[in-house]
């Protein structure tokens, strides 16, 4: 398996882990029973959970872009130093911002964000 695909799999896991923060936060919040329900009625979500639930709905909007790159390389077959490197800083660069996001602090997020950015900017470069 190819280093790009391998960091597939890793962004993979991380999403996985990052939508079990708000389930596990909701069940922490509300009890199991309650999430286990319909959940109609819910109280207001800690500020917490809110950010959790952003980070959420950020990662799956990244991972909408990075798959698809990810995958167009490997099916063209390339493969090099620039793709190698992008799928790297992509990951190392959400889990960092994934780590920041729920921690709350400020201004580094979006450097965080950025820094995807351009690991999913340099795959596509090397596809153009």
């Amino acid at each position: 398996m190819t280093v790009e695909l391998t960091m597939l799999v890793y962004s993979v896991v991380l999403t996985f882990l990052i939508i079990n923060v708000p389930a596990i936060g909701g069940i922490l919040q509300n009890g199991l029973a309650t999430q286990a329900g319909a959940r109609d009625g819910l109280p207001e979500p800690t500020v917490f959970m809110k950010r959790a639930r952003r980070l959420q709905d950020n990662m799956i909007e990244n991972m909408v872009l990075f798959v698809p790159l990810v995958l167009a390389a490997q099916a063209a077959g390339i493969s090099n130093a620039e793709t190698v490197m992008g799928a790297q800083i992509f990951v190392v660069a959400r889990l960092l911002h994934a780590l920041i996001y729920l921690a709350g602090i400020p201004w580094l997020r979006p450097v965080a964000w950025a820094g995807a950015v351009v690991g999913m900017v340099m795959i596509g470069s090397a596809l153009v």
